[in-house]
């Protein structure tokens, strides 16, 4: 394989740790910079399947009835079941919490959360709980394997949000991570957040052949498997098998170089990256440039909300259909520990669905879900199915709903669809269009339901690649972007960003009702001054400069209102798309930049004169700001903020 011919970047940090923050399931991973070949991953959880050592925790949270951290993970699952009924209405459960970020259109640091029972807390407290937690047991294993103590400040840490997440998601997971105490605010270039499919891409391209599972070469056994769901399986058994034996060290090594899957295919180095999780669903296209091995982004992130969740969501709508949405809603208000039991029931069964499969898939219903419904309704569970003419659901005297193939199907279609319609669309756009590589990642590309879809839909355009332990993918490659964040070398900017200013007034160019008179002079106000514009290339350390000047003597702070919008055709503030985004603030006093007062007259036309020159960064996965006072050459303390529009 090729060596990377890289500067290594001085490290301060000792171990990087990396926490993939999922809305299905988390997990941490660590590596000690000594050692950047190894990857440790997370001690296996107290409770889950024994089987699997590493897999990662259920990212559910559970609060006390007075606002306490009680558990995280299978041990909140487990003891939120065993509540009785009547307590667990004053108890705080949360799952796929994380989903409300992303579809939250303002967010605050007072955006609040809604448990199962209807309590609501702050988001932030119950994001800094669940980073509390992982802090922990992360820092309790990083010390056990090292052989010196450990301070704080040697412990970079990694978050991994997804890709199509906007600033204030990514500003709004970095508060939680000041508040869980994973780092201070004065030390912020401790803490990176990472994006899902760039991690993912990071970790892919150092793949060997033997590590993935390439579907346009599945074998067909005896030559009867047409419809081809058992190949899969059985490669699949395989890789499992392999990875079972490979976990019981916990440990991963790495390729040092670009992994070998590249040569051996002897095709062009660019290929997408699908990541498939349980809310989102992120599209990134990367080009690896040799022989550095750094990575290029060749278009803007794309995707949305159509992971996992949406074939639970989609049974949930089922229910309401049978039983009536307000049952259904009464029945999670006061039974909700048995509501998030059936959840679980429906998630494990829906791991099991593949096409092909002829039987049934049953799903036990809790008693208590029988018996309220027998008293609110006044009818059996078994009625209300006959009644809902859904022929493909039956009832088995066993207390299981019966799903044929053909509903689940029909729960996975909607979700599976949109993956494949976004795929579709990147793949139609100028710059992506020669890709020939596809890989699947994350926890929803384990499912064959959507292995087959893309398969059957994208198959003959692309080769389509999936990593063996594809749900670990992104924490792995989250760790490697900590050893090393300058590998993403140039990504697009998913929005075009600038702050209004006032130009002069040109007769017939300008409208009148944006003239401004002002000491004489005609100004034309609410112009939009770009700062980058969507989808344009912005290499790591490319800077945008702007010198501002406060308005009068004495000025104490400047801010300056930040726009953004989804398409780069814009001359005014003002204009439909833009919407205001965020401000930077620039504190003259804290720098010791405020100009004295007009007493000092030898101070005045220095005063006019008196620039901050400001420098922003968009070639990072966070927007970055600072600034100079030009005259004393001092830095002025700057802040950039999307949270509190």
């Amino acid at each position: 394989y090729r060596t990377e011919v890289r500067p290594c970047v001085a490290r301060p940090f000792s171990v990087v740790v990396a926490i993939d923050f999922g809305t299905t399931s988390s997990g941490y991973a660590f590596s000690f910079t000594k050692d950047p070949e190894t990857i440790h991953m997370m001690r296996r959880w107290e409770d889950g399947d024994p089987g699997v050592t590493n897999q990662k925790s259920p990212t559910c949270l559970l609060l006390t009835p007075d606002l306490r951290f009680h558990s995280f993970g299978f041990a909140a699952r487990d003891s939120y079941h065993d509540l009785d009924p009547e307590e667990a209405r004053h108890w705080l459960y949360f799952d796929k919490f994380k989903m409300k970020i992303h579809s939250t259109s303002d967010l605050t640091m007072e955006t609040e959360l809604e448990s199962v029972s209807g309590r609501r807390v702050r988001a932030i407290e119950v994001f800094a709980y669940a980073l509390r937690f992982f802090r922990e047991h992360a820092l309790k294993e990083v010390k056990d394997q090292s052989s010196s103590m450990l301070e704080g400040n040697e412990v970079r840490w990694v978050i991994t949000v997804p890709a199509v997440w906007r600033q204030p998601a990514k500003q709004f997971m970095r508060e939680a991570a000041y508040l869980a105490g994973l780092v201070t605010p004065d030390s912020p270039e401790q803490l990176l957040i990472a994006l899902e499919p760039e991690a993912a891409s990071i970790y892919c391209r150092k793949l060997r052949l033997y590590q993935v599972i390439d579907l346009s070469q599945r074998p067909v056994i005896n030559g009867l498997d047409v419809d081809g769901s058992r190949p899969f399986d059985s490669s699949f058994r395989q890789a499992r098998e392999q990875l079972r034996r490979a976990r019981h060290s916990r440990t991963f090594l790495v390729e040092s170089g670009t992994g070998e899957l590249w040569s051996e295919m002897q095709t062009g180095d660019r290929y997408i990256v699908a990541d498939c999780g349980g809310g989102t669903v992120d599209l990134t296209v990367h080009q690896i440039e040799q022989p550095q091995g750094t990575l290029k982004e060749l278009y803007k992130v794309s995707g949305g909300p159509y992971g996992a969740v949406g074939v639970d969501l989609a049974f949930e709508a089922m229910l309401c259909q049978i039983f009536g949405a307000d049952f259904i809603e009464s029945f999670k208000a006061k039974r909700p520990a048995a509501w998030v039991d059936l959840t679980i029931a429906f998630e494990a069964r829906k791991r099991t669905a593949a096409p092909g499969r002829a039987n049934s898939l049953n799903i036990s219903l809790p008693f208590s879900f029988i018996d309220f419904y027998k008293r609110d309704r006044g009818q059996s569970v078994e009625t209300a199915l006959r009644k809902s003419k859904m022929n493909f659901i039956k009832w088995s005297s066993q207390g299981m709903l019966r799903l044929s193939a053909e509903a689940m199907n029909e729960l996975f279609q909607p979700t599976i669809n949109n993956i494949i319609k976004h795929v579709e669309n990147l793949m139609q756009k100028e710059e992506v269009k020669d890709v020939r590589f596809l890989f699947l990642v994350g926890g929803f590309a384990e499912s064959p339901m959507l292995q087959r879809a893309a398969q059957n839909a994208l198959g003959s355009n692309c080769r389509i690649i999936i990593p063996h332990d594809v749900g670990l993918t992104i924490l792995k490659g989250a760790v490697l972007f900590g050893l090393d964040p300058t590998v993403v070398r140039v990504r697009r900017c998913p929005l075009t960003y600038g702050v209004g200013v006032l130009n002069r007034f040109v007769e017939g160019r300008h409208p009148r009702d944006k003239l401004l008179i002002k000491d004489g002079r005609e100004w034309c106000t609410d112009i939009l001054d770009h700062f980058v514009s969507v989808d344009q290339s912005v290499a790591l350390g490319e800077v945008v400069r702007r010198s501002y000047t406060p308005a009068r003597m004495g000025q104490r702070k400047i801010i300056i209102n930040i726009y953004c919008s989804d398409t780069d055709d814009i001359t005014y503030i003002t204009d439909p798309g833009v919407r205001k985004c965020g401000a930077i603030t620039l504190d003259l006093l804290e720098s010791g930049a405020v100009a004295a007062s007009a007493g000092d007259n030898d101070k005045g036309p220095a005063f006019e004169r008196r620039e901050i020159r400001t420098t922003m960064q968009f070639g990072d996965t966070e927007i970055k700001v600072t600034a100079v006072d030009v005259a004393t050459g001092r830095l002025v303390w700057a802040s950039i903020d999307f949270l509190s529009n």
